[in-house]
């Protein structure tokens, strides 16, 4: 099984990143701040103005350590990584399977079932756990609109079909989103879900844990030899990472907003981390984006039995197990392609 290894991230304005023996030195100024043994990490997140030695990432990528480049508000720029590893028949069956209609439909299938089973998760655990505290008949009722949906999808449905579906599910768990947010802070009240840019404070936290997710699956993708920006039920376009987002889909409930409404929910991020700017929309204060990266971080050290191996690990590798699945399915191994599903 593949380490559970640290991401770096550097949110530090002006901060250099430069190779000492075998480890990470980030430099402010002229003070060292931190040293990180290169064989400890997974990868390295740069927020802003961070910058890199070109010895260090020529080092790096001789051990396949990938550096990712974000904007101060996380917006991917950049990701700078070495050869692609695995077997190029592997990529070539994942292309091959890609232009199938009826394969890549019965793949998004699996992946949005998967999305949708999550979601009510979600949705049962809050009833279950505040059911005095929420209005438990809105939540019940789309509980059951998420399980009409899970229904369809088990049908033979063709891939704009499954994607109809797909948003269906989507504007339920949001629509009730609202009432999973136990704070009575109204600056927290959620609405419709907005990006690109935020424009409250809860969506500006969803979206850069999103941003936290899709590179950790992203890199576990490439990791195992898949080309992350050929999927399945995301098709192409240029510059878009279709089967990281394909993959992100499993985790977006049950890691990144059930993380998100902890943060809230249990007053760790309150609504001073947040700025509004004057074109509306809102980012995060330094101090709250260094919260959630610990909370992130600690998140991907807990510990779960995933559904498919029956096998305690821990949910940072998970996004790595789904990767390995994905590969054996393309390679014939398994039947097929068996979602991330959370019990």
């Amino acid at each position: 099984m593949k380490k559970l290894l640290n991401t770096l991230y550097v949110t530090t304005q002006g901060a250099y990143l430069a190779k000492e023996g075998e480890c990470v030195a980030v430099r402010v100024g002229n003070t060292v701040k931190l040293r990180v043994p290169i064989h400890t990490l997974g990868g390295v997140v740069c927020f802003g103005q961070v910058s890199c030695s070109p010895f260090l990432m020529g080092f790096a990528a001789e051990r396949g350590l990938g550096f990712s480049f974000l904007t101060e508000h996380g917006r991917f720029l950049a990701r700078v990584q070495g050869p692609i590893s695995g077997n190029v028949l592997l990529r070539r069956e994942q292309y091959r399977r890609a232009d199938s209609q009826e394969a890549s439909a019965e793949v998004a299938r699996s992946i949005i079932s998967a999305k949708v089973i999550n979601s009510r998760r979600v949705l049962q655990r809050v009833v279950r756990d505040h059911g005095d505290k929420v209005e438990g008949a809105a939540l019940e009722s789309e509980v059951l609109h998420l399980k009409d949906c899970l229904h369809r999808l088990q049908q033979s449905v063709s891939l704009d079909v499954a994607r109809g579906i797909e948003g269906e599910a989507a504007n339920a768990y949001f629509g009730v989103f609202d009432h999973l947010i136990l704070s009575k802070e109204p600056e927290f009240r959620f609405t419709v879900r907005s990006r690109r840019p935020p424009l409250d404070r809860m969506n500006c936290l969803l979206s850069f844990i999103y941003t936290l997710l899709g590179h950790d699956v992203r890199s576990a993708l490439e990791c195992v030899g898949l080309d992350s920006e050929v999927g399945f039920l995301h098709r192409d376009r240029p510059g878009r990472h279709g089967l990281a987002l394909d993959v992100m889909e499993e985790f977006r409930a049950f890691v990144a907003d059930r993380l998100a409404l902890s943060l809230i929910n249990l007053g760790q991020i309150k609504k001073d981390g947040f700025e509004v700017l004057e074109t509306g929309a809102v980012k995060m204060t330094d101090e709250a984006r260094k919260t959630l990266l610990v909370a992130y971080q600690k998140r991907k050290q807990d510990e779960i039995v995933h559904p498919f191996l029956n096998e305690r690990i821990s949910m940072g590798l998970v996004f790595h197990v789904q990767a390995m699945l994905m590969a054996r399915w393309l390679r014939g191994d398994l039947d097929g392609y068996p979602p991330f599903v959370w019990k």
